[in-house]
């Protein structure tokens, strides 16, 4: 017995987690909803704590280069302290609140290339090798996100790309500590542009919309970026023609080059 409490302790035999999401389908400002199940090892084990959050990849810069980083950004703690034994099974339901701010990681029914959103599990048990689980999310665009996509569509960008970075972005509601950029092709008619980037940033009334214009360089200079940035009602958004909005700012800074 001894020797398999130290097993145990060492993750060999011990406790083991898993979660079940019930669906794996969601938007910000929704809830996942799911339960997690523990399976008892070779011996009873003291749980110190269950917990389930939300985690993302996330592209970090440094002076010496990029690399990526997992960062939880919500989590709830799961009941308190109990004891699993040995071979027996031991289910926690759950609700965790996905935070407004959340990245989209589906666009058109795809996945969105660079995306990793999931749920994740910390099982804390006494005097051994914790144990943990991850289970993917699919996030949604909130109707408000989906007509500016659409808009996008309609005036002939092309999806390229999609990333987190850690930082902020200036004069925006920004709580968590990273943002997500949605980069898109221009279309041949703003000849002046590369690409956009776009980056939504919302709570539970309102969304920051920014823009950030790669300008094509001129014949006597470099490319040069152009910020704009606006305020969707995520109640009334229905009410404007974003296709025409979004075109007003993009014909004005992409639609001619700077020659000169």
């Amino acid at each position: 017995m001894v020797f398999k409490k130290l097993m145990a302790s060492l993750g060999a035999g011990g406790a083991s987690v898993e979660t079940v999401l019930f669906e794996e389908n969601v938007v910000p400002g929704g809830v996942v909803q799911g339960e997690v199940r523990i399976q008892g090892g070779t011996v009873p084990q003291r749980i110190e704590g269950l917990s389930v959050g939300l985690q993302a990849r996330v592209e970090v810069e440094t002076d010496d280069g990029e690399y990526k980083q997992d960062v939880e950004f919500t989590r709830v703690r799961l009941g308190g302290e109990f004891e699993v034994q040995a071979g027996a099974v031991h289910t926690v339901p759950f609700g965790l609140e996905v935070p407004w701010e959340t990245p989209v990681t589906m666009f058109l029914g795809r996945q969105l290339t660079g995306m990793s959103v999931g749920v994740s599990t910390h099982l804390a048990i006494a005097r051994a090798v914790d144990s943990g689980d991850l289970d993917p999310v699919n996030v949604h665009p909130l109707p408000a996100q989906q007509a500016i996509l659409d808009a996008f569509g309609r005036l002939g960008f092309v999806f390229k790309a999609a990333d987190l970075e850690r930082g902020h972005i200036s004069g925006t509601r920004q709580r968590l500590p990273f943002y997500q950029e949605i980069e898109f092709h221009a279309p041949a008619q703003y000849r002046g542009l590369n690409e956009v980037e776009l980056s939504f940033v919302a709570d539970d009334r309102e969304m920051d919309v920014v823009l950030e214009m790669d300008k094509k360089p001129g014949l006597f200079g470099s490319g040069s970026d152009t910020y704009r940035s606006f305020t969707v009602d995520l109640a009334s958004y229905g009410d404007t023609d974003w296709a025409a909005y979004l075109h007003q700012w993009l014909a004005e800074v992409g639609g001619r080059r700077n020659w000169f």
